[in-house]
């Protein structure tokens, strides 16, 4: 998964890959799997809701792996390379403040508002960027873009939670891990060619075209299966002003945040000191985002919320310097580099379909925690690829084992949540799981960051450098970053063990 898009979230126009057979539920009387009859995703209750948003999802993943290749081109041309970190954070910052809303907006109304709007603004937001004649305008189109990403995120939640009755859950959330397997192969090839031949802007402007099909299959599903307020019969509620205040506050405590973690000056420490007197009360207050509990590990919602964002932060984290450490370390090419962490898609996907099967659901806790015990072994034996005698495809390897623990935990965190929800609440506890994913993102990799650059590994050039050829990063600096991650997912595994409620 791309670490500079995991917001995105947390997808081709195709939708051949759910034919997987993690789609697949048993049958039960009076039908068998993937007949008309079937229970499954894939019968005739679900079939248009489940393509639908499985389209959309394809979308997401092909855009979130496609967009990165083109980046560098469209800095260049638009004269904006100086302010090319902005074009991914703010796309990050706004996608928070989308996540809370849509929570809001879910819980109240129905996810089906949330999810046309988000939508409609993601693509609005690639347009603009797809138009734009300066930098500026484009980090507006992608700002744009970001707050329909996070509207979109958590309605699909919130409709999983609402339309599928709870043993379909593991299935269509494989189904949507899934999703991602040929867009992580084939969106950087394609978008390169695209941007070689027609331009980048044909990597903006052409996903907006193809939304067209996932809407009109899954809107009139969702407005049959999944529109209105949890209960129907309660009053209509205002919008909570004081979760879009700390929305808001989240929101720009992790622009700083990022923007501090990209300027290493002694300056920079003002507006770090200023993003954490923002975040903390926005999420860890007494009325934070998160549930209460959540930083002490507290038994059910507030663990499994927290394991979500241990897992992805200390993986993607680690996973934003392989390439970097294989290009300057090892001599690779940059393009070598990305497919060494191909498979990574099959085999995520592959764990998703074992969290997915029936008879794991009794073990799903302790599969969790073995998928935690994988992620810490596959980045903690990356950085032996600097030796020099131990072959490259080491990390190949590594990372397909880490992988396929995540794609264990992260389906599992989001079966796990809709679980413990009530109906009413499950748009908030949705936005709060993406909110710990997208802030330890920002967390681990700004102290991962810190840690590099402060043992030789370079600032924020190095991947610009390594990509010139130049040799970058001292292999001390590396192990800076990947050890104390694979600490991080072992405190994982622990956390994974209080996920059950007593």
């Amino acid at each position: 998964m791309s670490a500079l898009e995991s917001a995105d979230a947390d997808v081709t126009p195709s939708a051949a890959p759910i034919d997987m057979p993690a789609i697949d539920m048993p049958a039960e009387p009076g039908g068998s799997p993937g007949s008309p009859g079937s229970p499954g995703i894939l019968g005739r209750t679900h079939r248009a809701l489940s393509v639908g948003t499985i389209a959309v999802v394809l979308l997401i993943a092909f855009e979130a792996t496609a967009v990165g290749t083109a980046m560098p081109v469209a800095a260049r041309e638009l004269d904006g390379v100086s302010l090319y970190a902005f074009a991914f954070s703010s796309y990050f910052t706004t996608s928070l403040f989308g996540m809370v809303v849509a929570g809001q907006w879910a819980d109240r109304r129905g996810p089906l508002g949330a999810l046309a709007v988000g939508i409609s603004a993601f693509g609005a937001g690639l347009l603009l960027s797809g138009t734009a004649v300066n930098m500026w305008t484009f980090i507006a189109g992608r700002a744009v873009q970001g707050l329909g990403g996070g509207l979109v995120i958590v309605a699909l939640y919130v409709v999983v939670g609402r339309a599928y009755p709870e043993p379909m859950r593991p299935a269509i959330m494989a189904a949507f891990a899934a999703s991602w397997v040929v867009p992580s192969v084939v969106g950087p090839l394609a978008a390169g060619t695209v941007t070689e031949h027609l331009g980048w802007r044909w990597v903006f402007v052409g996903i907006p075209a193809l939304v067209v099909f996932p809407l009109a299959l899954a809107l009139p599903a969702i407005r049959r299966m999944a529109s209105g307020p949890a209960d129907p019969d309660a009053p209509v509620e205002a919008f909570d002003r004081r979760r879009i205040r700390l929305a808001l506050m989240i929101s720009l405590g992790a622009g700083l945040l990022q923007y501090a973690g990209q300027d290493l000056r002694w300056l920079s420490l003002l507006p770090m000191a200023a993003g954490f007197a923002l975040l903390v009360p926005a999420v860890a207050g007494r009325h934070g985002l998160l549930p209460r509990g959540t930083y002490r590990a507290a038994r059910g919602l507030p663990a499994v919320v927290l394991l979500r964002g241990i897992a992805a932060g200390s993986f993607i984290a680690a996973e934003s310097f392989v390439p970097l450490m294989l290009v300057t370390q090892r001599g690779l090419s940059p393009t070598m580099a990305g497919f060494s962490l191909a498979a990574g898609g099959a085999t995520w996907a592959l764990g998703s379909y074992v969290q997915a099967r029936p008879w794991a659901e009794p073990y799903r806790e302790r599969l969790m925690v073995l998928g935690m015990i994988m992620v810490a072994a596959a980045i903690a034996a990356a950085p032996s690829v600097l030796i020099s005698w131990v072959p490259v495809w080491v990390v190949a390897v590594a990372w397909g084992v880490g992988c396929f623990g995540m794609g264990m935990v992260i389906a599992s965190t989001s079966v796990l949540l809709l679980k413990l929800s009530a109906p009413e609440e499950a748009g908030a506890n949705s936005a709060a799981l993406q909110i710990s994913d997208g802030l330890s993102n920002v967390l681990l990799l700004a102290g991962g960051g810190a840690a590099f650059a402060a043992l030789g590994g370079g600032g924020v050039g190095a991947a610009h450098d390594a990509v010139a050829g130049a040799s970058s990063g001292h292999p001390g600096a590396f192990v800076a970053v990947f050890l104390p991650m694979a600490g991080v997912a072992v405190a994982g595994a622990w956390v994974g063990a209080r996920l059950g409620e007593r």
